[in-house]
């Protein structure tokens, strides 16, 4: 890891660019954070849009975390943002746009090549991310991880032990075999989910939702579309860390 820049924001928050190899990154420490007194981290997912078009809602959340006392950090999606194009990838948006525009069902071969590799590619690369973040003094455990693509967060619960919560957006397309590890997920959740989200299947998340293992998890949906989440939602999500995490 090789921090790149640095700002204070508000609150004495500190912002960190850094790269992981190729790959960009964020993180955001409160100021209480300290060698002596780290702090709990969350990893913030996202969509594969590009950081820096996501990073109006990601120093959002971040804000919001460190005020409840935790660091949180985030690293760009493979094909995304300045990272190298990923051919196979951007065709399977394409045809995901071709389909939802001609008002046709999206099938699995479109899903599975949407999402699949990219779960295959990210997920090691979080893995990585978490074991430069938690060398730094004042980052600490447990951790928490945040939103983003499901698949990303429901593949990380399962293989990453370092992850003690999680809170996930139903709010993108599922691979079939993502059910199968679903199963498998026993960290305490909390799911988000708009229950008008004009690109999620309603019936799959919910259906994803009763395969998650875990006895601690709670799901909370509210009407409105994909962009519409209430600030009380976020609200809710937040204390849901700061129960598991502290």
């Amino acid at each position: 890891m090789r921090f790149t820049s640095e700002q204070r924001l508000d609150d004495g928050v500190l912002e960190r660019e850094f790269t992981l190899g190729d790959i960009p990154g964020l993180l955001w420490t409160p100021a209480s954070a300290s060698a002596s007194e780290p702090v709990p981290l969350i990893l913030l997912g996202h969509p594969p849009l590009g950081l820096r078009r996501m990073y109006p809602r990601l120093v959002g959340r971040a804000l919001h975390a460190a005020a409840d006392g935790f660091a949180a950090a985030t690293i760009e999606l493979p094909g995304s943002g300045d990272r190298p194009r990923w051919p196979a990838v951007d065709q399977a948006r394409a045809d995901l746009r071709r389909a939802m525009e001609a008002g046709e069902p999206v099938g699995d071969e479109i899903i599975d090549a949407l999402v699949l590799p990219l779960v295959d590619k990210a997920v090691p690369e979080w893995q990585a991310a978490l074991d430069a973040l938690l060398s730094l003094p004042e980052v600490g455990g447990p951790v928490g991880y945040s939103g983003g693509v499901i698949s990303i967060g429901v593949r990380l619960a399962v293989v990453e032990p370092r992850i003690s919560a999680a809170v996930l957006f139903a709010g993108s397309l599922v691979p079939r075999a993502m059910f199968e590890e679903a199963r498998r997920v026993t960290v305490p959740l909390h799911v988000l989910l708009q229950w008008d989200d004009e690109g999620n299947d309603r019936q799959a998340a919910l259906d994803l939702f009763d395969a998650f293992a875990s006895k601690d998890k709670s799901l909370h949906a509210d009407l409105g579309g994909h962009t519409g989440v209430p600030q009380f939602a976020g609200d809710a999500a937040a204390q849901f860390f700061t129960r598991h995490l502290r």
